[in-house]
């Protein structure tokens, strides 16, 4: 299975441990540990706290399931 999330990569660049993002959430170290890990993963409401804690926006701690897909944009018709 591909990686969904890019915590642990994240982490490091804000340079922040599991146990500092664990504290800030009131989580377990292992929890955070098996989402870093991929083992699970955080519920959308979590994914949305640590993205504020680490000041990024969402989308930057997801992986696209999707390979080489091209957005086109579709005019609206009123």
């Amino acid at each position: 299975m591909k990686d969904l999330n890019r915590l642990k990569v994240v982490l490091a660049e804000k340079k922040r441990t599991n146990k500092w993002l664990a504290e800030q959430l009131g989580k377990n170290v292992t929890t955070v540990s098996k989402w870093c890990t991929n083992t699970s993963q955080p519920d959308l409401h979590t994914l949305d706290k640590i993205a504020s804690l680490l000041e990024i926006d969402v989308k930057d701690l997801l992986n696209s399931t999707r390979e080489n897909v091209m957005y086109i944009p579709v005019p609206v018709q009123v």
